[in-house]
């Protein structure tokens, strides 16, 4: 199985065939795709410009996604890196219960659903890389009560989501799964009175 490099130098080749190229742009994805597979690529399709079902799309489009979702990746990769060398250290100080997120961080190894959009046609409108600088900073500081991506404060909790956690506080502007350690317990109760109160409307 191709990984992700391998694949990212396929999509860049000019010699390879443009359906080959698609393919191994969209085969990317099943190694890094920040919002879910199809919200990742209909975000990097709006992004450079074609149609998430064009077959023929100009090659520069694609290396213009692959150009986006890389840099995203290089974002998580770094966040990762120090992320385990922390751990390594709280080990070595004899801190061995992980917090909330570690929790977190341990369903979103590898960059796969880490600002998860349930809905995929609603996802964050700024480039992937900035995405994750924002949603990285809101881990490394105090929690908050707003989106860390969007700053919209219209959260709602919303159940049988098709990622884990299976429920969780959603943004209703940009549609990503907000990760429970950034927000307040406040701000979490406010997202289950929400979705309590639609229920019952």
């Amino acid at each position: 199985m191709a990984g992700f490099r391998s694949l990212a130098r396929q999509v860049r080749d000019g010699r390879c065939d443009l359906a080959l190229r698609r393919y191994s742009l969209r085969k990317c994805l099943e190694r890094f795709a920040p919002y879910g597979h199809r919200a990742t690529w209909d975000h990097l399709c709006s992004q450079a410009g074609f149609g998430p079902e064009d077959r023929s799309p100009d090659p520069a489009r694609l290396v213009a996604a692959l150009d986006e979702l890389e840099e995203a990746r290089s974002v998580w990769l770094a966040y990762e890196v120090g992320f385990a060398e922390r751990r390594k250290k709280e080990k070595h100080d004899g801190l061995r219960r992980p917090g909330s997120v570690d929790d977190w961080h341990r369903l979103t190894w590898g960059g796969f659903g880490v600002a998860w959009c349930d809905d995929p046609r609603v996802y964050p409108r700024e480039p992937l890389a900035e995405v994750l600088r924002r949603l990285i900073s809101a881990l490394e500081r105090e929690p908050g009560s707003i989106c860390p991506v969007c700053g919209g404060a219209r959260l709602i909790w919303k159940y049988d989501l098709a990622h884990e956690p299976s429920t969780g506080p959603v943004c209703t502007d940009c549609g990503i799964v907000v990760p429970r350690p950034v927000l307040t317990p406040e701000a979490l109760a406010s997202a289950r009175r929400g979705r309590l109160l639609l229920v019952s409307a």
